[in-house]
């Protein structure tokens, strides 16, 4: 995730199940930079040396990454200092696959 400016939008590709059934594996997301994040949001951030897409839980002060597979355990992170920004759309080559989240 480096060689983009920072406040410039990126997208990724999704690896693996754990968001299924929202982002399939090899699903396009185009990530925004931010520095505002708020429960519920879907979200890129780092935890334990990877880079993850999640939903952000945010819980009495404390900051979870949850992902939608059941497989998949809730992750602790610190804070927003771990968030590189949040999904602001799924890029898809059909029309319903496309969707945004703002």
């Amino acid at each position: 995730m480096t060689g983009c400016a920072g406040s410039e939008s990126f997208a990724l590709q999704v690896i693996g199940d754990s968001m299924e059934p929202e982002f399939a594996a090899e699903a396009i997301v185009i990530v925004e930079p931010t520095s505002s994040y708020h429960d519920g949001y879907f979200v890129v951030a780092a935890h334990d040396g990877d880079f993850l897409l999640r939903k952000l839980r945010i819980d009495d002060g404390h900051w979870w990454l949850d992902a939608l597979n059941d497989r998949y355990p809730a992750l602790p992170i610190p804070g927003p200092g771990s968030v590189r920004g949040r999904v602001i759309e799924r890029a898809g080559r059909k029309r319903n696959d496309r969707k945004r989240y703002l």
